[in-house]
């Protein structure tokens, strides 16, 4: 009963920690749209080189995800974790000093490479080292850290930049990121020393996970779930300052509070889930419908973005946004969980997350190409809902019956 207390009590903490290197993930990508109003104009960017600016991040950080994936279920994901945070630290605080795109663009490219290890990473410790009526909540913490992430990093950022400028954000995100290496190097001791990050069971060869239709679905899933985010990730503080006319502080106040609502939803919206399972309701029916409940939230909210004629309907559909996103981030690598199990959980999030990441590919590109051709962002916005509302049909029609897939050996 000791033993199995103290592991308990270490894999909390190592929960814990994986949300503070999501937060930080969140924060040092975001930083880039934080700066977007100050770092466009002083480094004469298009939208269109801003939008390939932003897609750089994920030419190398979705297929990096198949393979850290890989690399999760066959080596130490501990150690893997640390390389990964301190290599996405230092590009970020090299960004501090970028005279131009293509120095941009590189920092970009080496950023998606540091955070690919993130979530495949996440869902490797977490289905192996946490219990299943543990689940909702320990993924709610992570899905948190996605909403408070940009939450922290749009009010520091926005801080730092209306009295030192943008160039200072990224040195003081990236070194504050370098400093979560110290607590993990601790938290993590014990499962090096006990060779705990070696595979419960032999790995599942990549190739025949590749024959699951259901891994397709939920990539294909996955992206039209993170189009919406990014949009609003990247683009809301450009869109706020140059389109709408806020100040830098008015739209800091702004952002964050959409985000933060999404971080507080996810808190609660992943504890309740965890009640709703523990009182008898199937879990996969659940999840899966929250995914397509949240995106019909989204539609709703990034059209009444657009159209909202005042600050305090603006402010109220940003925080009717976080909450639909919110139930995303809870239940998205939950039902990927269910799906793959201990053994495959690292190389299916890898994958999933590969595919689901094509959106941030495509669309910075697109809304870039849509704000200088068609001169404003009101098609942008409407591009952004129709993928969502796509994401409706798509994960109440097409995902299958969320169960643990028959791995044959």
């Amino acid at each position: 009963m000791a033993t199995t207390a103290i592991r308990s009590t270490r894999a909390s903490w190592l929960v814990v920690l994986l949300a503070a290197s999501v937060l930080l993930n969140y924060v040092d990508r975001g930083a880039i749209g934080v700066a977007a109003p100050l770092m466009k104009d002083e480094l004469g960017l298009s939208a269109t080189g801003f939008g390939f600016a932003v897609s750089a991040f994920f030419w190398i950080y979705a297929p990096m995800c198949v393979l850290a994936g890989w690399l999760c279920d066959r080596t130490c994901v501990y150690r893997m974790f640390a390389v990964g945070v301190a290599v996405w630290a230092l590009s970020t605080t090299l960004t501090g000093f970028v005279n131009g795109l293509t120095m941009l663009v590189a920092l970009r490219l080496t950023l998606g490479m540091g955070e690919s290890i993130a979530f495949p990473g996440a869902s490797k410790i977490i289905a192996a080292e946490v219990a299943p009526e543990n689940r909702g909540s320990a993924n709610a913490t992570v899905a948190a850290a996605i909403a408070f992430g940009p939450a922290v990093g749009v009010l520091a950022g926005g801080t730092i930049m209306a009295a030192y400028g943008w160039r200072p954000i990224f040195l003081v995100f990236g070194l504050i990121t370098l400093l979560w290496l110290v607590p993990w190097h601790f938290a993590s001791r014990p499962y090096r020393a006990e060779k705990l990050a070696a595979p419960i069971v032999a790995p599942y060869p990549m190739r025949r996970l590749l024959r699951f239709p259901s891994l397709w679905i939920m990539g294909i899933g996955h992206s039209l779930s993170n189009y919406g985010f990014y949009f609003l990730l990247a683009w809301l503080p450009l869109y706020l300052v140059k389109t709408r006319g806020y100040s830098i502080p008015e739209m800091t106040g702004l952002t964050t509070l959409g985000f933060g609502a999404q971080g507080v939803a996810a808190l609660v919206l992943g504890w309740a889930s965890d009640r709703w399972v523990a009182r008898g309701i199937p879990e996969g029916p659940l999840r899966k419908g929250l995914m397509a409940l949240a995106h019909l939230i989204a539609v709703c909210s990034i059209v009444g973005i657009a159209l909202a004629q005042s600050t305090l309907a603006l402010a109220l559909w940003l925080i009717f946004a976080g909450v639909g996103t919110s139930l995303i981030s809870t239940n998205l690598y939950a039902i990927a969980q269910m799906f793959a199990g201990p053994r495959a959980a690292g190389s299916w999030i890898g994958i999933q997350n590969g595919l689901g990441n094509i959106s941030g590919i495509i669309g910075p590109i697109v809304t870039g190409l849509i704000v200088d051709r068609l001169g404003g962002y009101n098609y942008a916005f409407a591009a952004a809902a129709g993928v969502a509302g796509f994401g409706v049909l798509w994960w109440w029609l097409v995902v299958p019956k969320v169960e643990l897939i028959a791995l044959d050996d």
